[in-house]
């Protein structure tokens, strides 16, 4: 599995971030499927299914400033733990 770098995790959550604050000021077809697309790539780099796990492991991975294997956050076969 690759990892993800601090600063694309950052940008990943301040792209979701954004994403529904829009979605929540003013729902469109557009904002929605920005919100959904956002959610869905920062689910995919933190490999978990649920978009607040993704942003709770982002949180831990940046707060900890490890890759996820030295954070502890990776099973031997390399699937992000949540």
């Amino acid at each position: 599995m690759l990892l993800p770098t601090p600063a694309d995790l950052r940008a990943a959550l301040s792209r979701y971030a954004d994403a529904v604050i829009e979605d929540e000021r003013r729902s469109t077809p557009d904002s929605v499927r920005r919100r959904e697309d956002t959610a869905y790539t920062l689910c995919v780099m933190t490999g978990v299914s649920d978009v607040r796990e993704a942003v709770s492991t982002a949180d831990t991975l940046l707060r900890r400033g490890a890759p996820a294997e030295e954070a502890g956050l990776t099973d031997p076969v390399g699937v992000v733990a949540a």
